[in-house]
């Protein structure tokens, strides 16, 4: 497996955990780090974590914790012993919590603190009080979870750059909102695709539905290897 593929991340954004085995399984020689975010998680619950680790593959638990420091210490030692490679909480938080999650960590599972939502706007920020624009927030946000411990910090690729020349070169980057130039953005606002958020200073690249809504994921994954590879 090239360098490259390592830092594709595909989201299994499927509704049950045989689909989500069985696409690991497709993809597996060919990318090493999968996403269980929230439906899945909902859906077949920890036991789909167990069962990606068993095939060698990493797992980025993208549950995005935002609760009491004790409570959120609790969710992350179970992580931990679930095999999670990495796992998101949010930076909004505060600093109790984000020191919370990293104890529990114990450097085990790298916590990744969630910025901004690439949902989100200037608009939708102000709307819930937020006077600062989107960038302003990701870097207030960034600042506090790279003081409190965190390993990586996620942020849209249009932040990435701006992260990138202010936080130390070992805190990773990863950036959801990737979509090859063919797919459409659907609800992700701040998008780029994968070559520009590379070109940006990110490390890893989430990508969901580019792959595996395709009716040949394999050879989504390889376009878009493709495209990288010529960067």
């Amino acid at each position: 497996m090239t360098q490259i593929a390592d830092k594709i991340i595909v989201a299994l954004d499927v509704p049950t955990e045989k689909e989500a085995v069985n696409m690991v399984n497709r993809l597996r020689q060919h990318v090493s780090r999968f996403k269980v975010g929230l439906q899945l998680y909902t859906a077949a619950g920890p036991n789909v974590v167990r069962e990606i680790v068993r095939t060698g593959a990493n797992v980025f638990l993208d549950l995005k914790l935002h609760d009491i420091p004790n409570t959120v210490r609790s969710a992350v030692a179970s992580a931990v012993d679930l095999g999670a490679d990495m796992m998101t909480i949010h930076l909004s938080g505060g600093e109790a919590m984000i020191r919370a999650a990293v104890e529990a960590a114990q450097g085990r599972t790298t916590i990744l603190g969630v910025t901004v939502l690439t949902s989100q706007t200037d608009e939708t920020l102000n709307s819930i009080g937020v006077r600062e624009s989107v960038e302003a927030q990701v870097v207030r946000l960034a600042s506090l979870g790279v003081k409190c411990g965190v390993g990586g910090l996620v942020a849209s690729p249009r932040e990435a750059a701006v992260l990138r020349r202010q936080i130390p070169a070992e805190i990773r980057i990863v950036t959801p909102g990737i979509r090859p130039d063919s797919a459409p953005a659907g609800d992700q606002k701040r998008v780029r695709t994968p070559r520009e958020a590379l070109q940006a200073g990110a490390d890893y690249l989430v990508v969901g539905r580019p792959i595996i809504a395709d009716p040949d994921p394999v050879a989504a994954v390889q376009r878009i290897l493709a495209e990288l590879s010529a960067t």
